[in-house]
């Protein structure tokens, strides 16, 4: 019984990945036919999270800024993920493209906890704890690929998954404020952890390779 429920769950969630990746992909051709290019694309998803830092620091004045702060911060995701489709889907993918997408990626991570920061709504401390693990677990993935080592979905709290904790706190935050705190304490704990999580993947990697080399 129970893993008839587990067979069902995963081909929910199987045909709700390709419903995304299929909206997606309709997405991209548009973006394509109005002649916008990958990192156009990027380039408007670092806008859109700017443009939420300057709505999560004027939340302190009223709390109606984190609605705003929410829609540019999944505006910004929606760009961030939208990129890589379109890339993918008319072989634009380049070497410069990864890399501008990266920086600009970290650019957008810093100007969001900083707007956060200026808010006054949070706690400093967690604001930096949760900036310095986002920025660890990026950093993370990218030293173990440079050592051949994938690091696709390894982790708990990849960016997709913490914006979207941000922008749900974000929401309740308007009604209750200090479920932003919260919320920024969870993504300091969650992506911390995360990086313990690949350090700890990549040296279980490192030693089976090391044990296969021996043999």
């Amino acid at each position: 019984m129970g893993s008839d429920i587990q067979t069902e769950e995963f081909t929910m969630l199987t045909k709700l990945k390709a419903k995304v990746q299929q909206l997606l992909v309709s997405e991209a051709n548009a973006a394509h036919k109005l002649g916008l290019s990958p990192n156009m694309i990027s380039v408007s998803s670092f806008a859109f999270a700017a443009l939420a830092a300057w709505a999560y620091a004027t939340a302190g004045i009223s709390p109606i800024y984190l609605l705003f702060a929410t829609v540019l911060l999944l505006l910004s995701g929606f760009c961030d993920t939208l990129d890589g489709v379109l890339a993918r889907t008319f072989n634009l993918t380049s070497t410069f493209g990864g890399f501008l997408d990266s920086v600009l990626d970290r650019y957008a991570d810093a100007f969001v906890y900083a707007g956060i920061l200026f808010s006054g709504l949070c706690n400093n401390w967690w604001v930096m704890a949760a900036l310095l693990g986002s920025f660890l677990v990026s950093y993370s993935r990218a030293r173990a690929e440079a050592a051949g080592i994938k690091m696709e979905s390894v982790g708990l709290a990849e960016r997709a998954e913490r914006m979207i904790i941000l922008s749900v706190v974000s929401l309740a935050a308007i009604y209750w404020l200090p479920s932003l705190n919260i919320g920024v304490i969870l993504l300091a704990v969650l992506s911390n952890f995360t990086v313990v999580q690949r350090g700890l993947y990549v040296y279980k990697s490192l030693k089976n390779k090391e044990s296969v080399s021996e043999t």
